[in-house]
C-alpha cells in the first residue's frame, strides 16, 4: 500500500506542477507582466508553504532547530539540487534584472540570515547565535518592501507564446496546482518514510534525504515542468522567491513567535547556503552570460552531493 500512495504522491506532485505553470503562466500574461515576477511571487510563495508549515509549527513547539533547519536545509536544496537538476536538463536563462537585482538580493538576504543569526559565533556579539524578535521585525519589513518592489519594477514585456485562459480559471488551476503539490509532497513523505523504516534504513539517513528535501519537491516539480515548457524564467523566479520567502518571511514570522536559536548551524552551514548564492552570481558572469550551462548545473549537483555526505558522516 505504501508503494501504491508513494507513486500516486508522484502522480499527484506532477499533476499539481502541471496545473501550476500553465495557471501562473496565463495570470502573468492577462497581468500583463512577466513569467518571472510571477515565478517570484506567487509561485514561489505558493510552493514555500510545506517549509511555513514546519517552521512555524517547530517555533510553536519550541524547537528552533526544525524552524532554522528547515528554511537553511530548503535554500540549500532549492539553488543547489532543484536548479543543478533543471540546468542539467534544459539550460536556465537569466535576464538582466536576474543579474543585477534579483540574484544579488537572494545574496544580501542570505548574508542578513548569518550575520543577524550567528553574530556571536562569527563577531563575538552577545551571548548566543540567535535571532531575536527585533530582527524577525526587520525581516519582516524587508519582505513588505522586496514583495512591492517586485511588482512596481516588475517587466512589463509578458511571454506571447502559449494559450492564454479566462482569469478566473487560471486563478482556479493555480490554486488547484497548489492544493496537489503540497497534498503530494506530504504524501510521498509519510510512504517514503515508512517504505524506508520497513527496509531498516535508520533515522539519520532518512532525516538526512527524504524529510530534508520533502518540503521543497514543489519548487522541485515546478521548476522542472516549467523549464521543460520552456519557461525557465518562471522555474528561476520560483526558487529565488522561495528562498527570499524563507528566510524574511517564514523565519520573520517564526522569530516573532519566539527567539529562535541558531546553535545548531554550523559554519559549514552557512558557507553552503552562501555559496549557492555566490554560485548563481557567478554563473550570471561566465560561460554563456545571463544562462546556467549544463556544466554548471553539474557543479552545483556535486557541491550539493559533497554537502550531503558530509551532513551523513557527521551524523
Amino acid at each position: 500500500m505504501d508503494v501504491v500512495l508513494l507513486i500516486a504522491s508522484l502522480g499527484l506532485i506532477v499533476a499539481g506542477a502541471e496545473w501550476l505553470v500553465a495557471g501562473a503562466s496565463s495570470i502573468a500574461r492577462k497581468a500583463g507582466i512577466s513569467e518571472f515576477v510571477i515565478g517570484l511571487t506567487i509561485v514561489g510563495f505558493g510552493t514555500s508553504c510545506p517549509e511555513l508549515v514546519v517552521s512555524l509549527t517547530g517555533a510553536f513547539q519550541g524547537n528552533a532547530d526544525v524552524a532554522v533547519g528547515n528554511v537553511v536545509g530548503s535554500n540549500i536544496f532549492n539553488v543547489l539540487f532543484i536548479l543543478g537538476i533543471t540546468s542539467l536538463m534544459f539550460p536556465v536563462t537569466m535576464t538582466e534584472s536576474n543579474r543585477k537585482k534579483d540574484i544579488p538580493v537572494t545574496l544580501i538576504v542570505t548574508v542578513l540570515l548569518i550575520a543577524f543569526g550567528m553574530s556571536s559565533t562569527l563577531f563575538g556579539l552577545g551571548r548566543a547565535d540567535n535571532l531575536t524578535r527585533a530582527e524577525g521585525v526587520l525581516f519582516l519589513l524587508l519582505f513588505t518592501g522586496y514583495l512591492f518592489g517586485s511588482f512596481r519594477n516588475a517587466d512589463r514585456t509578458p511571454e506571447t507564446d502559449g494559450k492564454v485562459m479566462k482569469m478566473y480559471a487560471a486563478v482556479l488551476l493555480s490554486i488547484a496546482g497548489l492544493a496537489a503539490l503540497i497534498g503530494g509532497g506530504e504524501l510521498f513523505v509519510d510512504s517514503a518514510v515508512k517504505i524506508a523504516r520497513s527496509l531498516g534504513v535508520s533515522d539519520k539517513f532518512i532525516a538526512v534525504t527524504i524529510l530534508a528535501g520533502g518540503t521543497s519537491l514543489p519548487e522541485l516539480a515546478t521548476s522542472v515542468v516549467a523549464a521543460a515548457h520552456h519557461k525557465d524564467r518562471l522555474a528561476l523566479g520560483n526558487v529565488l522567491g522561495s528562498n527570499v520567502f524563507n528566510i524574511l518571511f517564514i523565519l520573520g514570522c517564526s522569530s516573532l513567535v519566539t527567539p529562535l536559536s541558531l546553535a545548531g548551524m554550523t559554519i559549514v552551514d552557512a558557507a553552503v547556503i552562501l555559496l549557492s548564492c555566490v554560485l548563481l552570481l557567478i554563473w550570471a558572469y561566465t560561460g554563456k552570460r545571463c544562462r546556467i550551462d549544463r556544466w554548471e548545473g553539474v557543479v552545483m549537483l556535486l557541491c550539493f552531493i559533497g554537502y550531503y555526505a558530509f551532513l551523513f558522516v557527521r551524523g
